[in-house]
């Protein structure tokens, strides 16, 4: 059977040095390569927005320190878009079976409309956090923070931010991962 490689045993050493060069170079080049096309996938594997994380000064979260706090921001006449968040919230600590008692729900009423005696009985174990309307502005929004579901940290630090209409399933599927790696709460 007849080589490849050339006779001339310097020609050899030289088509050898080429190849294991070649051989070396080919990741970086097939990287530079994806990364020029756009190839890398661009997604994470979290559904909520993640927030650089900082301490909020809201007075009705020192209760529920140590626990993760799903995190509701509305008035309270509570309009069908705020009675969904609700659901979704109560939902998503349900799904979490027996680290459901690591979640706690807050609701931080901005004006001082007073909720429905049958909505407040649908939320049952929903902390609520009265006449917040300034509180409100600790949480950051594309638009507006009632759009939104936020999560706090055991140790009071805003972390998460779900977005508008937020789908219940994928919010569960973040907050397994968050308890499965978390020590605290």
């Amino acid at each position: 059977m007849k080589s490849l490689l050339p006779a001339d045993p310097v020609k050899r050493g030289r088509v050898k040095l080429a190849l294991l060069g070649a051989f070396f170079a080919l990741p970086v080049a097939a990287a530079w390569i994806a990364w020029r096309l756009d190839l890398a996938p661009g997604t994470t594997a979290n559904y909520g927005t993640l927030l650089p994380p900082r301490p909020l000064a809201v007075e009705a979260l020192a209760p529920l320190k140590g626990k993760w706090v799903l995190v509701q921001i509305d008035g309270g006449a509570c309009a069908h878009a705020c009675e969904r968040k609700h659901y979704a919230m109560r939902q998503v600590r349900r799904a979490q079976g027996k680290d459901m008692r690591r979640i706690e729900r807050l609701w931080i009423v901005t004006d001082a409309a007073a909720p429905r005696p049958e909505l407040m009985m649908a939320i049952e174990g929903t902390h609520i956090a009265p006449v917040g309307a300034a509180l409100a502005a600790q949480f950051p929004a594309e638009r507006t923070p009632s759009e939104h579901i936020y999560l706090v940290d055991p140790l009071g630090n805003l972390m998460l931010r779900f977005p508008a209409d937020a789908d219940p399933g994928r919010m569960v599927k973040d907050l397994q991962r968050l308890l499965k790696y978390s020590a605290f709460g």
